[in-house]
Protein backbone atom coordinates (compact mmCIF):
# COMPACT_ATOMS: atom_id res chain seq x y z
CA UNK A 1 0.00 0.00 0.00
CA UNK A 2 1.31 3.38 -0.27
CA UNK A 3 2.44 5.50 1.87
CA UNK A 4 0.11 8.55 2.09
CA UNK A 5 0.03 11.90 4.62
CA UNK A 6 -3.01 13.72 5.69
CA UNK A 7 -2.33 16.07 3.75
CA UNK A 8 -2.60 13.61 0.63
CA UNK A 9 -5.54 12.04 2.37
CA UNK A 10 -7.33 15.63 2.54
CA UNK A 11 -6.65 16.31 -0.96
CA UNK A 12 -8.06 12.47 -1.55
CA UNK A 13 -11.09 13.14 0.53
CA UNK A 14 -11.58 16.98 -1.31
CA UNK A 15 -11.61 15.74 -4.95
CA UNK A 16 -13.89 12.67 -3.96
CA UNK A 17 -11.18 10.12 -4.58
CA UNK A 18 -10.74 7.26 -2.47
CA UNK A 19 -7.26 5.91 -0.96
CA UNK A 20 -8.02 2.13 -2.53
CA UNK A 21 -8.62 4.37 -6.14
CA UNK A 22 -5.25 5.43 -5.78
CA UNK A 23 -3.94 2.04 -5.07
CA UNK A 24 -5.23 0.58 -7.93
CA UNK A 25 -4.20 3.16 -10.16
CA UNK A 26 -0.56 2.90 -8.83
CA UNK A 27 -0.71 -0.87 -9.28
CA UNK A 28 -2.07 -0.17 -12.67
CA UNK A 29 1.16 1.93 -13.43
CA UNK A 30 3.59 -1.03 -11.85
CA UNK A 31 1.90 -3.52 -13.95
CA UNK A 32 1.76 -1.45 -17.29
CA UNK A 33 -1.38 -1.64 -19.66
CA UNK A 34 -0.93 -4.64 -22.17
CA UNK A 35 -1.74 -3.56 -25.21
CA UNK A 36 -4.65 -5.14 -26.90
CA UNK A 37 -5.17 -8.13 -28.79
CA UNK A 38 -6.78 -7.85 -32.53
CA UNK A 39 -8.44 -11.10 -33.66
CA UNK A 40 -9.20 -9.53 -37.11
CA UNK A 41 -10.55 -6.40 -38.59
CA UNK A 42 -14.56 -5.71 -38.79
CA UNK A 43 -15.65 -5.53 -42.23
CA UNK A 44 -19.07 -5.51 -44.11
CA UNK A 45 -20.24 -8.85 -43.65
CA UNK A 46 -18.08 -9.84 -40.61
CA UNK A 47 -18.75 -6.91 -38.01
CA UNK A 48 -20.36 -4.31 -40.12
CA UNK A 49 -23.55 -3.94 -41.40
CA UNK A 50 -24.84 -2.66 -44.53
CA UNK A 51 -28.31 -1.39 -45.40
CA UNK A 52 -29.52 -1.31 -49.05
CA UNK A 53 -31.40 2.19 -49.56
CA UNK A 54 -34.94 0.39 -49.35
CA UNK A 55 -33.51 -1.37 -45.89
CA UNK A 56 -32.31 1.80 -44.45
CA UNK A 57 -36.18 3.93 -44.97
CA UNK A 58 -37.78 0.68 -43.71
CA UNK A 59 -35.62 1.32 -40.59
CA UNK A 60 -36.02 4.78 -40.41
CA UNK A 61 -39.40 4.70 -40.55
CA UNK A 62 -39.20 1.85 -37.25
CA UNK A 63 -37.96 4.74 -35.19
CA UNK A 64 -40.80 7.07 -36.36
CA UNK A 65 -43.60 4.63 -35.90
CA UNK A 66 -42.16 4.45 -31.94
CA UNK A 67 -40.34 7.69 -31.26
CA UNK A 68 -43.53 9.70 -30.19
CA UNK A 69 -43.36 6.56 -26.50
CA UNK A 70 -39.79 7.47 -26.49
CA UNK A 71 -37.86 9.64 -24.27
CA UNK A 72 -34.89 10.87 -26.81
CA UNK A 73 -31.77 12.60 -25.82
CA UNK A 74 -28.77 14.06 -27.43
CA UNK A 75 -25.17 13.57 -25.07
CA UNK A 76 -22.57 15.78 -26.80
CA UNK A 77 -19.19 16.03 -25.29
CA UNK A 78 -18.14 19.61 -25.55
CA UNK A 79 -15.19 20.33 -23.22
CA UNK A 80 -12.78 20.55 -25.30
CA UNK A 81 -10.83 24.31 -25.67
CA UNK A 82 -9.83 25.22 -29.32
CA UNK A 83 -6.25 25.80 -28.63
CA UNK A 84 -5.61 22.36 -30.37
CA UNK A 85 -7.31 23.66 -33.35
CA UNK A 86 -5.47 26.89 -33.56
CA UNK A 87 -1.54 25.00 -33.04
CA UNK A 88 -0.07 25.82 -36.16
CA UNK A 89 -1.66 29.64 -36.53
CA UNK A 90 0.09 30.18 -32.90
CA UNK A 91 3.51 28.89 -34.48
CA UNK A 92 2.81 30.83 -37.37
CA UNK A 93 2.42 33.84 -34.65
CA UNK A 94 5.43 33.38 -33.19
CA UNK A 95 7.52 32.78 -36.20
CA UNK A 96 6.40 35.34 -38.45
CA UNK A 97 7.65 38.98 -38.73
CA UNK A 98 5.88 40.65 -41.81
CA UNK A 99 8.33 43.83 -40.79
CA UNK A 100 11.45 41.53 -41.59
CA UNK A 101 10.55 39.36 -44.75
CA UNK A 102 7.25 38.66 -47.07
CA UNK A 103 4.70 36.29 -46.48
CA UNK A 104 6.20 34.26 -49.03
CA UNK A 105 9.75 34.12 -48.21
CA UNK A 106 8.27 32.90 -44.96
CA UNK A 107 6.48 30.39 -46.22
CA UNK A 108 9.34 29.08 -48.38
CA UNK A 109 11.83 29.67 -45.79
CA UNK A 110 10.03 27.23 -43.22
CA UNK A 111 7.49 25.21 -45.51
CA UNK A 112 4.67 26.25 -43.20
CA UNK A 113 1.55 24.67 -45.45
CA UNK A 114 -0.85 25.30 -42.90
CA UNK A 115 -0.39 28.99 -42.46
CA UNK A 116 -0.22 29.01 -47.06
CA UNK A 117 -3.41 27.83 -46.76
CA UNK A 118 -4.55 29.76 -44.16
CA UNK A 119 -3.82 33.18 -45.76
CA UNK A 120 -4.50 31.91 -48.96
CA UNK A 121 -8.17 31.23 -47.91
CA UNK A 122 -8.63 33.80 -45.25
CA UNK A 123 -12.31 35.38 -47.15
CA UNK A 124 -13.98 31.33 -47.01
CA UNK A 125 -13.48 31.58 -42.97
CA UNK A 126 -16.67 32.49 -41.35
CA UNK A 127 -15.20 34.71 -39.23
CA UNK A 128 -13.77 36.84 -41.88
CA UNK A 129 -15.60 39.74 -41.32
CA UNK A 130 -15.74 40.35 -38.21
CA UNK A 131 -12.11 40.63 -37.96
CA UNK A 132 -11.95 42.36 -40.86
CA UNK A 133 -13.50 44.93 -39.42
CA UNK A 134 -11.79 44.76 -36.31
CA UNK A 135 -8.45 45.71 -38.25
CA UNK A 136 -9.65 47.89 -40.62
CA UNK A 137 -7.40 50.43 -41.94
CA UNK A 138 -4.54 49.10 -39.20
CA UNK A 139 -2.35 47.37 -41.94
CA UNK A 140 -0.13 49.09 -44.75
CA UNK A 141 0.02 46.01 -46.98
CA UNK A 142 -1.66 42.36 -47.28
CA UNK A 143 1.25 40.66 -45.74
CA UNK A 144 0.84 42.43 -42.67
CA UNK A 145 -2.99 42.20 -42.87
CA UNK A 146 -2.25 38.38 -43.05
CA UNK A 147 -0.58 38.75 -39.87
CA UNK A 148 -2.78 41.03 -38.02
CA UNK A 149 -5.83 39.15 -38.97
CA UNK A 150 -4.21 35.65 -37.02
CA UNK A 151 -2.82 37.84 -34.02
CA UNK A 152 -6.49 39.54 -33.22
CA UNK A 153 -8.10 36.38 -34.08
CA UNK A 154 -5.73 34.57 -31.65
CA UNK A 155 -4.48 36.96 -28.96
CA UNK A 156 -6.15 37.81 -25.26
CA UNK A 157 -6.53 41.81 -26.70
CA UNK A 158 -8.32 40.59 -29.94
CA UNK A 159 -11.13 37.44 -29.96
CA UNK A 160 -9.10 34.93 -27.94
CA UNK A 161 -10.28 32.25 -29.92
CA UNK A 162 -7.44 30.22 -28.67
CA UNK A 163 -9.50 30.28 -25.18
CA UNK A 164 -12.30 29.35 -26.26
CA UNK A 165 -14.32 26.14 -26.28
CA UNK A 166 -15.00 24.65 -29.70
CA UNK A 167 -18.48 24.63 -29.71
CA UNK A 168 -18.68 27.79 -29.36
CA UNK A 169 -17.02 29.11 -32.41
CA UNK A 170 -17.97 30.44 -35.45
CA UNK A 171 -18.01 27.57 -37.93
CA UNK A 172 -20.84 28.13 -40.56
CA UNK A 173 -21.69 31.52 -42.53
CA UNK A 174 -24.80 31.59 -44.00
CA UNK A 175 -26.59 34.84 -45.50
CA UNK A 176 -28.26 35.43 -42.34
CA UNK A 177 -24.64 35.41 -39.82
CA UNK A 178 -22.50 32.83 -38.85
CA UNK A 179 -23.22 29.97 -36.52
CA UNK A 180 -21.22 28.31 -33.93
CA UNK A 181 -21.30 24.08 -33.54
CA UNK A 182 -23.58 24.24 -30.24
CA UNK A 183 -26.52 26.44 -32.84
CA UNK A 184 -25.88 23.73 -35.50
CA UNK A 185 -26.24 20.50 -32.64
CA UNK A 186 -29.51 22.35 -32.11
CA UNK A 187 -30.71 22.26 -35.29
CA UNK A 188 -30.24 18.12 -35.93
CA UNK A 189 -31.23 17.71 -32.22
CA UNK A 190 -34.81 18.95 -33.60
CA UNK A 191 -34.88 16.48 -36.35
CA UNK A 192 -34.39 13.42 -35.06
CA UNK A 193 -33.55 13.53 -30.79
CA UNK A 194 -37.47 15.43 -30.76
CA UNK A 195 -41.02 13.59 -29.11
CA UNK A 196 -44.08 15.62 -28.56
CA UNK A 197 -42.28 19.08 -30.13
CA UNK A 198 -39.49 18.94 -27.27
CA UNK A 199 -35.87 18.04 -27.69
CA UNK A 200 -33.16 17.14 -24.90
CA UNK A 201 -29.36 17.83 -25.34
CA UNK A 202 -26.92 17.23 -22.81
CA UNK A 203 -23.30 19.30 -23.01
CA UNK A 204 -20.41 18.06 -21.23
CA UNK A 205 -18.27 21.60 -20.95
CA UNK A 206 -15.52 22.78 -18.99
CA UNK A 207 -16.28 24.90 -15.64
CA UNK A 208 -14.28 27.61 -17.16
CA UNK A 209 -16.88 27.83 -19.94
CA UNK A 210 -20.25 27.46 -18.29
CA UNK A 211 -21.19 31.18 -18.38
CA UNK A 212 -20.17 31.05 -22.04
CA UNK A 213 -22.34 28.36 -23.05
CA UNK A 214 -25.56 29.88 -20.96
CA UNK A 215 -24.65 32.96 -22.88
CA UNK A 216 -25.02 30.74 -26.45
CA UNK A 217 -28.24 29.27 -25.27
CA UNK A 218 -29.87 32.11 -24.40
CA UNK A 219 -28.43 34.16 -27.15
CA UNK A 220 -29.01 31.35 -30.32
CA UNK A 221 -32.03 28.63 -28.35
CA UNK A 222 -35.44 30.91 -28.61
CA UNK A 223 -34.02 31.77 -32.46
CA UNK A 224 -33.60 28.23 -33.29
CA UNK A 225 -36.47 26.80 -31.12
CA UNK A 226 -38.58 29.38 -33.73
CA UNK A 227 -37.38 28.01 -37.00
CA UNK A 228 -37.66 24.67 -35.96
CA UNK A 229 -40.62 24.63 -33.42
CA UNK A 230 -38.73 23.34 -30.99
CA UNK A 231 -39.02 23.43 -27.10
CA UNK A 232 -35.17 22.59 -26.63
CA UNK A 233 -34.32 21.53 -23.27
CA UNK A 234 -30.51 21.87 -22.34
CA UNK A 235 -28.20 20.69 -19.75
CA UNK A 236 -24.51 20.72 -18.62
CA UNK A 237 -22.41 18.90 -16.78
CA UNK A 238 -18.73 19.02 -16.07
CA UNK A 239 -16.27 16.56 -15.72
CA UNK A 240 -15.75 14.79 -11.86
CA UNK A 241 -13.07 15.76 -10.18
CA UNK A 242 -13.44 12.18 -8.67
CA UNK A 243 -12.56 10.77 -12.32
CA UNK A 244 -9.16 12.64 -12.34
CA UNK A 245 -6.05 10.47 -12.15
CA UNK A 246 -2.93 10.29 -10.64
CA UNK A 247 0.37 11.44 -11.86
CA UNK A 248 3.31 9.64 -10.86
CA UNK A 249 7.38 9.77 -11.39
CA UNK A 250 9.43 7.07 -13.17
CA UNK A 251 9.52 4.90 -10.00
CA UNK A 252 5.94 4.81 -10.02
CA UNK A 253 5.93 7.27 -6.78
CA UNK A 254 2.96 10.21 -6.40
CA UNK A 255 4.12 12.81 -8.52
CA UNK A 256 4.89 15.91 -6.16
CA UNK A 257 3.49 19.50 -7.19
CA UNK A 258 6.38 22.44 -5.71
CA UNK A 259 3.97 23.05 -3.40
CA UNK A 260 4.05 19.69 -1.94
CA UNK A 261 0.23 18.57 -3.27
CA UNK A 262 0.15 15.39 -5.18
CA UNK A 263 -0.66 15.82 -8.75
CA UNK A 264 -4.04 15.15 -10.41
CA UNK A 265 -4.77 15.02 -14.08
CA UNK A 266 -8.04 14.69 -16.12
CA UNK A 267 -8.79 11.16 -16.58
CA UNK A 268 -9.59 11.73 -20.54
CA UNK A 269 -13.01 11.24 -22.19
CA UNK A 270 -13.61 7.88 -20.59
CA UNK A 271 -14.23 9.81 -17.49
CA UNK A 272 -17.87 10.89 -19.04
CA UNK A 273 -18.96 7.59 -18.50
CA UNK A 274 -19.42 8.91 -15.49
CA UNK A 275 -21.77 12.09 -16.79
CA UNK A 276 -23.08 9.49 -19.31
CA UNK A 277 -24.52 7.37 -16.63
CA UNK A 278 -25.74 10.17 -14.81
CA UNK A 279 -28.35 10.92 -17.84
CA UNK A 280 -31.63 8.67 -18.06
CA UNK A 281 -33.28 8.43 -21.40
CA UNK A 282 -35.07 6.06 -23.70
CA UNK A 283 -32.66 6.59 -26.68
CA UNK A 284 -29.34 8.28 -26.34
CA UNK A 285 -27.94 9.94 -29.54
CA UNK A 286 -23.81 10.52 -29.34
CA UNK A 287 -22.27 13.08 -31.22
CA UNK A 288 -18.63 15.20 -30.83
CA UNK A 289 -18.87 18.86 -30.33
CA UNK A 290 -16.78 19.44 -33.71
CA UNK A 291 -18.89 16.68 -35.99
CA UNK A 292 -21.49 19.33 -37.23
CA UNK A 293 -22.59 19.84 -41.17
CA UNK A 294 -24.38 23.20 -43.07
CA UNK A 295 -27.81 23.43 -43.64
CA UNK A 296 -27.50 21.81 -47.04
CA UNK A 297 -26.40 18.02 -45.35
CA UNK A 298 -28.83 18.68 -41.91
CA UNK A 299 -30.96 16.15 -43.63
CA UNK A 300 -28.85 13.21 -44.70
CA UNK A 301 -27.23 13.24 -41.33
CA UNK A 302 -30.51 13.32 -39.86
CA UNK A 303 -31.89 10.78 -41.55
CA UNK A 304 -28.71 8.11 -40.77
CA UNK A 305 -29.20 9.05 -37.28
CA UNK A 306 -32.94 8.00 -37.11
CA UNK A 307 -31.95 4.76 -39.53
CA UNK A 308 -29.33 3.94 -36.30
CA UNK A 309 -31.85 4.99 -33.98
CA UNK A 310 -34.31 2.50 -36.32
CA UNK A 311 -31.81 -0.52 -35.70
CA UNK A 312 -31.27 -0.23 -32.39
CA UNK A 313 -35.49 0.01 -31.68
CA UNK A 314 -35.87 -3.02 -33.73
CA UNK A 315 -33.42 -5.13 -32.05
CA UNK A 316 -33.94 -3.65 -28.75
CA UNK A 317 -37.35 -4.91 -28.92
CA UNK A 318 -36.40 -8.71 -29.58
CA UNK A 319 -34.06 -8.88 -26.73
CA UNK A 320 -36.43 -7.32 -24.56
CA UNK A 321 -39.04 -9.46 -25.48
CA UNK A 322 -35.94 -12.84 -24.86
CA UNK A 323 -34.90 -11.13 -21.69
CA UNK A 324 -38.79 -11.34 -20.30
CA UNK A 325 -38.52 -15.10 -21.17
CA UNK A 326 -35.35 -15.66 -19.73
CA UNK A 327 -36.78 -13.63 -16.16
CA UNK A 328 -39.82 -15.95 -16.25
CA UNK A 329 -37.39 -19.32 -16.82
CA UNK A 330 -40.43 -19.92 -19.82
CA UNK A 331 -37.69 -21.09 -21.89
CA UNK A 332 -37.55 -24.44 -23.63
CA UNK A 333 -33.66 -26.34 -24.67
CA UNK A 334 -35.62 -24.82 -28.85
CA UNK A 335 -35.87 -21.45 -27.03
CA UNK A 336 -32.62 -20.88 -25.88
CA UNK A 337 -31.25 -21.69 -29.31
CA UNK A 338 -32.70 -19.48 -30.67
CA UNK A 339 -31.71 -16.68 -27.81
CA UNK A 340 -28.40 -18.15 -28.54
CA UNK A 341 -28.74 -17.52 -32.45
CA UNK A 342 -30.10 -13.96 -31.80
CA UNK A 343 -27.59 -13.04 -29.22
CA UNK A 344 -24.68 -13.89 -31.94
CA UNK A 345 -26.07 -13.09 -35.50
CA UNK A 346 -27.96 -9.32 -33.96
CA UNK A 347 -25.93 -8.54 -31.37
CA UNK A 348 -22.46 -9.91 -32.60
CA UNK A 349 -21.73 -11.92 -28.65
CA UNK A 350 -19.09 -14.07 -28.78
CA UNK A 351 -20.04 -17.39 -26.24
CA UNK A 352 -17.59 -18.29 -24.03
CA UNK A 353 -15.68 -21.66 -25.10
CA UNK A 354 -17.27 -23.52 -22.62
CA UNK A 355 -20.58 -22.76 -23.32
CA UNK A 356 -21.33 -26.17 -25.06
CA UNK A 357 -20.35 -28.20 -21.98
CA UNK A 358 -22.27 -26.47 -19.48
CA UNK A 359 -25.61 -27.82 -18.53
CA UNK A 360 -29.18 -26.30 -19.45
CA UNK A 361 -29.32 -24.14 -16.31
CA UNK A 362 -26.21 -22.70 -16.34
CA UNK A 363 -26.51 -22.20 -20.37
CA UNK A 364 -29.17 -19.68 -19.48
CA UNK A 365 -28.02 -17.79 -16.86
CA UNK A 366 -25.21 -17.20 -19.80
CA UNK A 367 -27.78 -15.94 -22.13
CA UNK A 368 -29.33 -14.24 -18.99
CA UNK A 369 -26.23 -12.46 -18.66
CA UNK A 370 -25.63 -11.30 -22.29
CA UNK A 371 -28.78 -10.37 -23.14
CA UNK A 372 -29.37 -7.93 -20.49
CA UNK A 373 -26.95 -5.11 -21.18
CA UNK A 374 -26.57 -2.03 -22.62
CA UNK A 375 -26.70 -2.09 -26.37
CA UNK A 376 -24.72 0.50 -28.71
CA UNK A 377 -25.20 1.12 -32.18
CA UNK A 378 -22.39 2.70 -33.96
CA UNK A 379 -22.20 4.46 -37.13
CA UNK A 380 -18.51 3.51 -39.19
CA UNK A 381 -17.70 5.36 -42.08
CA UNK A 382 -15.16 3.97 -44.91
CA UNK A 383 -11.63 4.84 -43.71
CA UNK A 384 -10.12 7.98 -46.24
CA UNK A 385 -7.28 7.94 -43.66
CA UNK A 386 -8.20 10.07 -41.00
CA UNK A 387 -6.96 9.77 -37.52
CA UNK A 388 -9.10 7.69 -35.17
CA UNK A 389 -10.04 4.63 -33.63
CA UNK A 390 -11.88 1.55 -35.49
CA UNK A 391 -13.84 -1.36 -35.91
CA UNK A 392 -12.00 -4.62 -34.84
CA UNK A 393 -12.85 -8.00 -33.48
CA UNK A 394 -10.48 -8.40 -30.25
CA UNK A 395 -9.61 -11.29 -28.02
CA UNK A 396 -9.20 -10.99 -24.65
CA UNK A 397 -6.68 -12.69 -22.05
CA UNK A 398 -8.96 -15.78 -21.77
CA UNK A 399 -9.91 -16.01 -25.47
CA UNK A 400 -13.33 -14.31 -25.21
CA UNK A 401 -13.87 -12.47 -28.72
CA UNK A 402 -15.47 -9.41 -28.66
CA UNK A 403 -16.44 -6.84 -30.88
CA UNK A 404 -14.66 -3.60 -30.10
CA UNK A 405 -13.79 0.13 -31.42
CA UNK A 406 -9.79 0.18 -30.67
CA UNK A 407 -7.82 3.41 -30.78
CA UNK A 408 -4.22 3.30 -32.71
CA UNK A 409 -2.92 3.49 -29.28
CA UNK A 410 -3.71 0.63 -27.97
CA UNK A 411 -1.96 -1.41 -30.71
CA UNK A 412 1.16 -3.21 -30.73
CA UNK A 413 2.13 -1.78 -34.10
CA UNK A 414 5.55 -3.34 -34.17
CA UNK A 415 4.06 -7.00 -34.13
CA UNK A 416 3.23 -7.22 -37.97
CA UNK A 417 0.96 -9.65 -37.35
CA UNK A 418 -1.06 -6.71 -35.48
CA UNK A 419 0.15 -4.17 -38.02
CA UNK A 420 -1.23 -6.23 -40.90
CA UNK A 421 -5.44 -6.64 -39.44
CA UNK A 422 -5.17 -2.55 -39.18
CA UNK A 423 -3.95 -2.44 -42.94
CA UNK A 424 -7.05 -4.59 -43.78
CA UNK A 425 -9.45 -2.42 -41.35
CA UNK A 426 -11.90 -0.61 -44.32
CA UNK A 427 -13.34 1.63 -41.36
CA UNK A 428 -13.13 3.64 -38.76
CA UNK A 429 -15.10 5.29 -36.17
CA UNK A 430 -16.73 8.92 -36.42
CA UNK A 431 -18.36 8.89 -32.81
CA UNK A 432 -21.87 8.78 -34.13
CA UNK A 433 -23.53 6.09 -31.00
CA UNK A 434 -26.95 5.70 -30.69
CA UNK A 435 -27.59 3.89 -27.34
CA UNK A 436 -30.25 1.85 -25.25
CA UNK A 437 -29.49 2.35 -21.39
CA UNK A 438 -32.41 0.80 -19.99
CA UNK A 439 -33.46 -3.04 -19.29
CA UNK A 440 -36.76 -4.93 -20.43
CA UNK A 441 -38.25 -3.34 -17.40
CA UNK A 442 -37.34 -0.05 -17.94
CA UNK A 443 -34.66 0.30 -15.40
CA UNK A 444 -31.31 2.11 -15.71
CA UNK A 445 -28.25 0.14 -16.45
CA UNK A 446 -25.26 1.33 -14.14
CA UNK A 447 -23.12 1.82 -16.64
CA UNK A 448 -20.13 1.80 -14.60
CA UNK A 449 -20.52 -2.00 -14.62
CA UNK A 450 -19.93 -2.65 -18.12
CA UNK A 451 -15.96 -0.33 -18.40
CA UNK A 452 -13.18 -2.58 -18.99
CA UNK A 453 -10.43 -0.87 -16.82
CA UNK A 454 -8.05 -2.76 -18.77
CA UNK A 455 -7.75 -0.31 -21.94
CA UNK A 456 -6.49 2.53 -20.61
CA UNK A 457 -3.81 4.52 -21.86
CA UNK A 458 -0.39 5.27 -20.24
CA UNK A 459 1.26 8.21 -21.47
CA UNK A 460 4.99 10.04 -20.91
CA UNK A 461 4.56 13.93 -19.55
CA UNK A 462 6.96 16.48 -18.07
CA UNK A 463 5.94 19.35 -15.58
CA UNK A 464 8.69 21.71 -14.65
CA UNK A 465 11.37 19.54 -16.45
CA UNK A 466 10.58 16.90 -14.83
CA UNK A 467 9.32 13.17 -15.98
CA UNK A 468 5.68 11.92 -15.04
CA UNK A 469 3.76 9.23 -16.07
CA UNK A 470 0.14 9.65 -16.62
CA UNK A 471 -3.09 7.37 -16.95
CA UNK A 472 -5.93 8.07 -19.21
CA UNK A 473 -9.16 6.59 -18.59
CA UNK A 474 -10.65 3.83 -20.84
CA UNK A 475 -12.13 6.06 -23.36
CA UNK A 476 -15.81 6.61 -23.58
CA UNK A 477 -16.88 4.52 -26.89
CA UNK A 478 -13.88 2.08 -26.45
CA UNK A 479 -12.60 0.68 -22.66
CA UNK A 480 -15.68 2.76 -21.51
CA UNK A 481 -18.42 0.33 -23.26
CA UNK A 482 -16.84 -3.05 -23.44
CA UNK A 483 -18.89 -4.93 -22.26
CA UNK A 484 -21.75 -2.94 -23.69
CA UNK A 485 -23.57 -5.12 -26.62
CA UNK A 486 -22.26 -4.05 -29.70
CA UNK A 487 -23.48 -3.13 -33.36
CA UNK A 488 -21.99 -1.57 -35.72
CA UNK A 489 -23.30 0.28 -39.24
CA UNK A 490 -22.02 1.68 -42.35
CA UNK A 491 -23.07 5.54 -42.47
CA UNK A 492 -22.36 8.03 -45.36
CA UNK A 493 -18.88 9.85 -44.78
CA UNK A 494 -21.22 13.19 -44.90
CA UNK A 495 -21.82 12.03 -41.55
CA UNK A 496 -18.24 12.82 -40.40
CA UNK A 497 -16.74 16.27 -40.56
CA UNK A 498 -15.01 16.76 -37.39
CA UNK A 499 -13.19 19.77 -37.22
CA UNK A 500 -9.47 19.24 -35.91
CA UNK A 501 -7.85 22.06 -37.26
CA UNK A 502 -8.86 25.40 -38.15
CA UNK A 503 -8.31 24.61 -41.98
CA UNK A 504 -11.07 22.30 -41.62
CA UNK A 505 -13.49 24.86 -41.77
CA UNK A 506 -12.30 24.81 -45.76
CA UNK A 507 -13.96 21.56 -46.41
CA UNK A 508 -17.05 21.64 -48.40
CA UNK A 509 -19.52 20.07 -45.54
CA UNK A 510 -18.50 23.37 -43.75
CA UNK A 511 -19.21 25.69 -46.38
CA UNK A 512 -22.72 26.61 -46.79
Amino acid sequence: MIELSSKDLEQLDSKGISKEKVANQIQTFKEGIPFVQLSQAAVVGNGILRFSEKEQLNLLQYFEDHRGNLNLLKFVPASGAASRMFKAMFNFLDSYDPSKEKLSEYIERTGDKDAKKFTENLSDFPFYDLIMSRIKGKASNKDEEAYLFVKEMLTEDGLNYGFYPKGLLPFHKYDTGTATPFEEHLKEAALYAKTKGRANLHFTVSELHDEMFAKEEALVGPKISKQTDTIFKVSYSNQKPSTDTIAVDMDNRPFKNSDGTILFRPGGHGALIENLNDQDADIIFIKNIDNVVVDKNLETVANSKKMLAGVLKKVQDKAFAYAKLLENDAVSIEKSDEIKDFLEKDLNVRMPNIYDDLGVEEQKKVLKDKINRPIRVCGMVKNEGEPGGGPFWIKDAKGNISLQIIESAQIDMDNKEQAAIVQNATHFNPVDLVCGVRNHKGEKFNLLDYVDAKQGFITGKTKEGKELKALELPGLWNGGMAFWNTIFVEVPLVTFNPVKTVNNLLKPTHQA
